[in-house]
Order: structure tokens, then C-alpha cells, then sequence
């Protein structure tokens, strides 16, 4: 833990050379020092896209405490996971968390090389009780996480964030399992969807989807919500990373808002 610490304190002193790398996660302008870190990855040739660096979404909320989410560039999502008295203190809490997750993502063992690749499919493997040799096989499930690696080797974790949480909306969905009734292979799907961001029109067709799954199962959209609004909850407050989590809240409840105006307009 320590040698991560100093490595993390090093990075701190390469990427934000006039910061004190001991105070760095208690700086009061810890959101201006989340802008700095990524503002000099892109000067310094990251490959994450050129949208804004840093979003910050403040969950609606009259009075204490205040949630506040942070998604940064390559799709991954942090929120404050302790209780904050106000917006600002919620956007500040985010942010360190966020900056201490970047700065991380920095060391050597989040990037994505081939012998990161062989212990992920090995780990995968495991947990799914398959078998490695899968990973040759693009058909399989542990096949298509293998191709999806290779296909972003070089990258670090959190700029290969966007297409995990792609595929895992996907399966979640129900998605890979059309897709793979209409004989479409999942190397096919990686490559389609590795050339498309995770946007409102992809949100809009997930949404549609849940709605047909709504007028098939009445009461699964708010069923779902719910169990989208604990696992977002959980995940928070563990400090976790939230992108997957949030998608699903927000998908499911375009889908409920949209099932509501289409019972309005019927009446």
C-alpha cells in the first residue's frame, strides 16, 4: 500500500507540478484541480474526446444531504458517498473522489497491455465459470470482454469505461441476446458499438425497449427503477464507480416519464 502511495504522490507531482502532493485530495479547490489533471492529459495527448473535461450533475434535492455526481472524459461517473450540508460541499466531495480515482488510473497496472488482458480473462473466466480458451472464440462471452480489450489496448480503464458500461446496458437490456438470435456475432456488436457513444439516441431506443417490456409485464419499469435507485445508492456510497448504475436509473425513468405522457394523451 505504501509503494501505491508514493507512486500515486509521484503522478500527483508530474501531472499538477505545483501541487502539494500530501494535501492534494484536502485542497479546498479540488474541483479546480480535477480541471487541471485532465486539462493537462489532453495537452499532454490523452485520447479521450475534446467535449467538455469535467461534467458535474447535482441530484435534485430541496434540503440536506446533497448528492453530487462527476462524470469525466472516457464515461466513468464518481458521486460524494458521505452526506453533504450543501451543493458546494457535494461537488467538492465528488470531485476528490473522482481526482483520486484519475490520479490512480495513472499507475502502470490500469492500463490495458497484454498481460493485463490475460489476467482479466482468467479472473473472467473464473467468475463465470468458463473456460480461457473462450477467449479465442469472439462468439462467447468471454471471447467478445477478450476482443474488446485488444480492440483498446493502450487505453486505461477509466478511458475504456464508455464501451464497458455500453455492454453491460446491453446485456442488462437484453440486447446481446437479440442480437445474438438474429446471428449477429459479438465481434460484429463490439465493432459497431466501439464506433458509437453512449448518447440520448441511445438512451431513447433502451427506453422505447423497457416500455414494450412495460406494456408485456405491467409494473417491471417502476420495479426496475427501484432496483436501479438502490444499486446507484449502494454503489455511491461505497465509493464505487456509478456509470452503469446512473445509465439505468436514467434510461428506466425516460422510459417511466414517457409511458406516464403517453397515458395522458390517451385520455
Amino acid at each position: 500500500m505504501d509503494r501505491v502511495l508514493e507512486s500515486v504522490k509521484q503522478i500527483v507531482f508530474r501531472v499538477l507540478p505545483h501541487t502539494d502532493a500530501d494535501s492534494v485530495f484536502k485542497d479546498l479547490n479540488v474541483v479546480g484541480m480535477l480541471h487541471e489533471f485532465w486539462e493537462q492529459k489532453q495537452a499532454g495527448g490523452s485520447r479521450c474526446g475534446t467535449e467538455s473535461l469535467v461534467v458535474y450533475e447535482s441530484a435534485p434535492s430541496p434540503s440536506p444531504p446533497f448528492v453530487c455526481y462527476v462524470t469525466l472524459p472516457g464515461g466513468s461517473c464518481f458521486g460524494n458517498f458521505q452526506d453533504c450540508l450543501s451543493k458546494a460541499d457535494g461537488r467538492r466531495a465528488a470531485a476528490r473522489v473522482a481526482l483520486m480515482n484519475s490520479v490512480f488510473n495513472e499507475l502502470p497496472s490500469r492500463r490495458i497491455t497484454q498481460e493485463f488482458i490475460s489476467h482479466s480473462v482468467q479472473e473472467a473466466a473464473s467468475t463465470a465459470s468458463g473456460c480461457v480458451g473462450d477467449a479465442k472464440d469472439p462468439c462467447t462471452s468471454i471471447g467478445a470482454y477478450c476482443y474488446m480489450l485488444q480492440s483498446n489496448l493502450g487505453k486505461t480503464m477509466l478511458e475504456f469505461q464508455e464501451l464497458m458500461t455500453v455492454f453491460q446496458l446491453l446485456h442488462w437490456n437484453g440486447s446481446l441476446k437479440i442480437f445474438r438470435e438474429r446471428k449477429c456475432s459479438r465481434q460484429e456488436v463490439v465493432s459497431y458499438y466501439s464506433q458509437h457513444r453512449l448518447d440520448e439516441c441511445f438512451r431513447s431506443h433502451m427506453a422505447l425497449d423497457w416500455i414494450s417490456k412495460e406494456q408485456e409485464t405491467p409494473g417491471i419499469l417502476s420495479q426496475e427503477l427501484q432496483v436501479a435507485l438502490r444499486e446507484l445508492e449502494e454503489a455511491r456510497r461505497a465509493g464505487r464507480e456509478l456509470r452503469f448504475y446512473k445509465e439505468k436509473r436514467e434510461i428506466l425513468s425516460l422510459a417511466l416519464s414517457q409511458r406516464h405522457s403517453e397515458g395522458a394523451s390517451a385520455q
